[in-house]
């Protein structure tokens, strides 16, 4: 399987509307003109869309308290998303779920989650579903290094295995638990956990986009096969702090410019398709223009909106069927 030119240029479109788009919320937020709380993906580009390019609407991913990137990865509308995290009536969940609660069901998109730990149960569910129904869909865990730790994950992982689910378990290893080294909190090696329960995995670099890419190919190519779940250890960096307001004093004073420098996942994507010839620098300039206008006309929707009315109080309650 290869990466024809447009997907390429879809690829780069979406780590760069994920970018676009968290700049503008880490502005946003420090303008006070967002409510709650929101973390932020920056940075972590090149897992989410490496692995999503591989899915489709009838898949299901479970994402974390850091999940905008994810839903712009499986396809979320951008605006909606927004006007979501802005809290107004036209958002994605109703201006209800917030940040840490967005979700978009009709595009598999389960859900943001405030608990660490809390999207592996689930996504035993969605693959359990579809294992059972037949529809050829997988469903993908993003979880933290310190969501790793928890017993919902490693119950999670002995589930999908003796249940051969069609289930992917993406831990996202940006090297803290909020201020907690990874180097240190984590017990052993992610593969090796995943030896453990007997299903494959994978040590990626996630600064490489094509790195991500195909080992989630031969994941969910694995999982739609009917041969169980898989693992992959993606090893990358967040740009902000673990929340928004975080003074990052757990962290070198040149850390954070030292990778963006050296290892940024957009910017090694474009070295490595122009030193290929796949693609031009033009190209990809216009992606990050357009990129830029799409998530400031969101902005300024989000600005322009209504809050949700007291009448709204009482809706989505409960569900119906």
């Amino acid at each position: 399987m290869q990466l024809s030119r447009e997907d390429l240029l879809e690829a780069y479109r979406r780590m760069r509307l994920i970018r676009e788009f968290e700049d503008a919320v880490h502005e946003e937020f420090a303008a006070g003109n967002i409510p709650g709380f929101v973390h932020l993906y920056a940075g972590e580009e090149a897992s989410a869309v490496g692995m999503c390019m591989h899915l489709d609407d009838r898949d299901r991913i479970a994402s974390t308290h850091r999940g905008h990137g994810h839903c712009i990865a499986k396809g979320c509308d951008t605006r909606a998303m927004m006007l979501e995290i802005f809290g107004k009536r036209e958002g994605l969940c109703a201006g209800k779920g917030g940040s840490m609660h967005i979700a978009d069901l009709e595009k598999g998109m389960m859900g943001a989650n405030g608990i660490v730990g809390g999207g592996p149960p689930l996504i035993c569910g969605a693959a359990l579903a579809a294992k059972t129904l037949g529809t050829g869909g997988v469903a993908v865990a993003f979880v933290g290094d310190g969501g790793s730790n928890q017993g919902t994950t490693l119950e999670s992982y002995n589930l999908a295995k003796v249940w051969n689910l069609p289930a992917i378990f993406v831990i996202e290893d940006n090297g803290y638990a909020e201020s907690t080294a990874s180097s240190w909190s984590v017990g052993g090696s992610q593969t090796g956990r995943a030896a453990g329960f007997g299903m494959p995995g994978t040590e990626v670099d996630g600064f490489d986009f094509f790195a991500v890419w195909e080992a989630a190919r031969e994941a969910v190519e694995r999982a739609r096969a009917g041969q169980g779940p898989s693992l992959l250890h993606v090893r990358l960096s967040r740009y902000y702090g673990h929340f928004e307001g975080d003074a990052c004093t757990y962290r070198a004073a040149d850390e954070v410019e030292r990778i963006k420098a050296e290892k940024d996942p957009l910017l090694l994507f474009r070295r490595r398709v122009g030193e290929a010839g796949l693609l031009e620098p033009e190209d990809l300039d216009a992606i990050d223009r357009q990129a830029r206008e799409q998530i400031a006309a969101c902005v300024r929707d989000a600005k322009g909106a209504a809050y949700p009315g007291e009448a709204d109080l009482t809706t989505d309650v409960y569900a119906s069927y």
